[in-house]
């Protein structure tokens, strides 16, 4: 069996096209040995227009771009692809692959061309397998840097090559091949045919995707138990305390806690303040423990009171006779 290593570079990419510029791809034998190495070049019949993947500050490809009006254009170039691509000796791998088979079957269907077929894996999801970590995806020059691979990022064939190397020194961890890697870490090949994509996946990511669900559905409960004992004990509120019309918000790290998000929610409306779900119009907002993300930073753009948990637990429960003295929440 040989290994087919590739990578894709576009002169521009939007949610319906891509206009790829660059096949690079690295073939070896099972031991890794290269047996062909080669960027081809290609004619995106279109302007190059760079971005990141959020579509704001814009990559440099190490080429030069004036030069691909001179290269073949995709349909020249599709059937030395397709060959290439659809070995059936041939295991096909990438980095981040399901990104560059979208761009190979969009640039198929913009030229009329038949879908390719062929089973691919992804470097990038076997080491997410490895190091048993599905919540963010990792970036070639991260796994390369960690597993002491040197490349030249974003020139197609430097890319494919960095993919082989990672390959390897996957493979030599484990002291199996590449068939092996996957065995190991239980994958299922992803497949595009009749212009129809299947992501790879694997035993240890469905069992991740299952608790994904189960926080989700939990949380959900969370919500919906919070939202209802709101409704119930809003018309409580008392008219006069130490938040008297201050408009209070919890963190949701907080209201995951249910029972205890009860408890201080109660104590907010003893306090005559209000309760906000929305934390951009809160004058305190209640944060959780290493709390970094949009609630919070909307709380602060407002001027809210940070307060932590135990802060407002004191404040909201503590007997009066004891905090007569304390009349503002406490800034973080």
């Amino acid at each position: 069996m040989k290994y087919l290593f590739f990578d894709i570079e576009c002169a521009g990419v939007s949610k319906n096209k891509a206009r790829i510029c660059a096949f690079g791809y690295c073939l070896t034998d099972e031991k890794f040995n290269i047996l062909e190495k080669e960027d081809i070049l290609i004619n995106p019949q279109s302007r190059f227009h760079l971005t990141d993947r959020r579509g704001e500050q814009g990559i440099v490809l190490p080429y030069s771009y004036g030069e691909f009006k001179n290269y073949p254009t995709f349909p020249e170039i599709f059937p030395k692809i397709k060959a290439l691509i659809e070995d059936k000796d041939t295991l096909v791998a990438g980095h981040a692959t399901m990104n560059d088979v979208k761009y190979l079957n969009l640039e198929s269907g913009r030229f009329s061309l038949p879908s390719f077929t062929f089973n691919f894996t992804d470097t990038q999801f076997i080491y997410m397998n490895k190091i048993s970590e599905f919540s963010r995806q990792f970036g070639l020059q991260a796994i390369a840097d960690e597993l002491n691979v040197e490349f030249t990022p974003h020139r197609a064939v430097d890319d494919a090559y960095a993919t082989m190397r990672i390959a390897e020194a996957m493979c030599k961890e484990l002291q199996t091949d590449f068939v092996g890697l996957l065995k190991s870490y239980e994958i299922t090949m992803g497949r595009i045919e009749n212009y129809e994509i299947t992501q790879s996946t694997s035993v240890a990511y469905k069992a991740h995707l299952e608790q994904v669900t189960k926080r989700k559905e939990a949380r959900e409960r969370c919500r919906v138990e919070f939202h209802a004992f709101y409704d119930k004990e809003k018309r409580k509120r008392a008219k006069d305390g130490k938040l008297k019309n201050k408009r209070v918000c919890f963190s949701h790290g907080l209201v995951y806690d249910v029972e205890q998000a009860k408890t201080l929610l109660k104590g907010t409306f003893d306090q005559a303040a209000f309760y906000s779900f929305r934390a951009e119009e809160c004058d305190v907002y209640v944060y959780t423990d290493g709390e970094i993300g949009p609630r919070i930073q909307s709380a602060q753009a407002n001027k809210a009171r940070l307060v932590s948990v135990e802060e407002f637990k004191k404040l909201v429960l503590e007997d009066s006779a004891n905090n007569g003295q304390t009349n503002e929440a406490g800034t973080r």
